[in-house]
């Protein structure tokens, strides 16, 4: 069941609870000066529109975020899904998917697909062989280590079309994603939400989703 969340919705409240806080000019200058006539003060530029939240979507296991910023000559989309687990040895991880409308789109390019994990004995580098799949197939990729994510080690999926089209169609068809690095088990990932989640980035950042998730 999708459940939908905005933060705007808590800003709201906020801000009115603000603005009944603000004293009120014109009954403040008449009491301490009734005998003055008042100037209209000058007019102040309107601030500038804040800037919207982020809308936060949850598919089953996966959850994904959708953030907009206005460069002044478009509309700036991240979309991101990511879904957490833990992974060999009780260590935590994350598995997430980002892309943006400024990106390359499906069928050009798909999202880049990283990995977070806490275990420091994983192999790192810039061309780390790994897998993913189940018991119905296995897709091959090369991985390069990245700097820490919220103090993980992460790895990305070096994003070649033909690779990240296979990796997200087995990610679509497992209940879980068995992961390796070398010979070193990664964890095994539920996909429980995935296809939900991957067609609700396609929906927000305007690109196709039947290639993976018909």
């Amino acid at each position: 069941m999708m459940r939908l969340f905005r933060f705007a919705d808590l800003g709201a409240v906020g801000a009115l609870a603000a603005l009944m806080a603000l004293p009120l000019p014109g009954i403040a200058l008449a009491q301490t000066a009734p005998a003055q006539p008042t100037q209209p003060a000058p007019a102040k530029a309107a601030p500038a529109a804040p800037a919207p939240a982020p809308k936060l979507e949850t598919f089953g296991r996966w959850s994904t975020l959708v953030d907009e910023v206005d460069t002044g000559e478009d509309l700036r989309k991240t979309c991101a899904a990511s879904t957490a687990f833990i992974g060999a040895g009780g260590v935590p991880g994350t598995l997430t998917l980002v892309i943006t409308n400024g990106d390359a789109l499906p069928p050009d390019a798909y999202p880049t697909v990283t990995i977070a994990v806490d275990n420091k004995d994983l192999p790192a580098g810039k061309s780390v062989a790994a897998t993913f799949g189940d018991d119905k197939g296995r897709v091959a990729a090369k991985l390069h280590s990245d700097g820490a994510v919220n103090g993980r080690l992460s790895w990305t999926v070096d994003n070649q079309a033909k690779t990240s089209l296979a990796l997200l169609r087995a990610m679509r068809r497992a209940s879980a994603l068995d992961v390796s690095f070398g010979d070193a088990p990664v964890g095994s990932i539920s996909m429980d939400g995935f296809t939900k989640a991957y067609r609700s980035l396609g929906a927000s950042c305007g690109f196709p989703t039947t290639d993976v998730a018909p």
